[in-house]
């Protein structure tokens, strides 16, 4: 295992490529330009292909393309970009193709700014484009994860063919730091696509499609999907705790938020506060069961507070999961805007006195 230095986008690309990836089509924007210009040098140094799109329309159904001829494919954007790509997900869904779709958010609405934001939430998970799909959604906290959570991406996308959405920040994206490489990842071994169109001369056809004329063929290609859900939701919920043993408050955010929410448990800690941490990793599916089994174990929990570089679009998920079984407060700001520790630590003392 090699450590070496790269920002989030970097570790991507290089997760990507040593995945097994070798199909890229994507097209610039800010904050994910690393990714195209990272794969543009490597690709070809493993044979693979880069191809630059006229358009992120384009380099969606590139994707396409090549994940139905069973090669690991991969396309990047940012927040507009992914909303041209909508109508490719949902094709891709429809298809049930495999492929890993990465968004580095900015803010919004509309062209926004370059700064970081959280304010794809809904669009990642809820479906963006249209008809009743999924993606699997992973959202990493770390460089390491960066690199880390690629892999799991493809390796879950093969696994369910299914896309994958792997969601970071412009803050993620540009940060460097230390990175623990390992090439021995069993997600990184490819089986035998089956199902892919490799020409037929010695098999009966594959057919891929999500176009059925016939209401009753469509509905049960959904059906088919919704078990495939369901099996995902059962299997693939993850998330991680940080301090949440005996606690009266505990803060709920994910990617590069959590990290500063991490901070503000450890100050609070150290004043002898009972506070801690809950970071999905797997945005969808959200991990409901793992979250409901926490609020059953912790007698003296108090309050939740969702913290997102949003106006409360996760906080609509920690809500449903909870029902009303305890008080979820929310603090959030959008358009680049970060919650930084103070306003937390106050929004945290304004519910109450802790530990008494």
């Amino acid at each position: 295992m090699n450590k070496i230095l790269l920002t989030g986008n970097e570790a991507i690309a290089e997760g990507a490529i040593l995945a097994g990836c070798r199909f890229y089509a994507g097209y610039p924007i800010t904050p994910q330009n690393e990714i195209c210009s990272y794969m543009a040098e490597r690709m070809p140094e493993v044979k693979g292909v880069f191809i630059q799109a006229e358009s992120e329309i384009s380099a969606i159904n590139m994707v396409l393309g090549a994940a139905a001829v069973g090669v690991r494919a991969m396309t990047s954007s940012s927040s507009p970009g992914m909303s041209l790509k909508q109508e490719g997900i949902s094709y891709l869904a429809g298809c049930q193709l495999p492929a890993v779709i990465v968004n580095i958010m900015r803010g919004g609405p509309g062209l926004g700014n370059i700064a970081p934001s959280q304010s794809d939430y809904f669009q990642a998970t809820k479906g963006g484009g249209h008809g009743d799909y999924r993606c699997i959604v992973l959202a990493p906290s770390t460089v390491q994860e960066a690199f880390d959570f690629t892999h799991l991406g493809f390796y879950l996308a093969d696994k369910y063919r299914n896309p994958t959405i792997i969601l970071g920040d412009g803050m993620l994206g540009q940060m460097a730091e230390p990175l623990t490489i390992d090439t021995d990842s069993e997600r990184i071994k490819q089986s035998k696509k089956l199902w892919a169109l490799t020409g037929c001369k010695e098999r009966e056809p594959n057919l891929i499609r999500s176009l059925y004329i016939a209401e009753e063929r469509l509905e049960e290609l959904n059906l088919i999907l919704q078990e495939k859900y369901g099996e995902i939701k059962e299997r693939e919920e993850c998330l991680e705790e940080y301090f949440c043993d005996d606690v009266e408050i505990i803060l709920v955010s994910y990617g590069t938020m959590a990290r500063i929410c991490r901070s503000v448990v450890k100050r609070l800690r150290g004043e002898e506060k009972k506070i801690g941490l809950i970071r999905p990793i797997t945005l969808w599916p959200f991990p409901e069961i793992k979250i409901k089994e926490i609020l059953v174990r912790l007698k003296r929990l108090k309050y939740l507070l969702v913290v997102e570089m949003s106006y409360g679009q996760m906080y609509e998920d920690v809500r449903l999961t909870v029902d009303g079984r305890i008080p979820v407060e929310f603090l959030g700001r959008a358009g680049g805007g970060i919650p930084n520790e103070e306003e937390i630590i106050d929004r945290v003392k304004k519910l109450g006195k802790l530990g008494s």
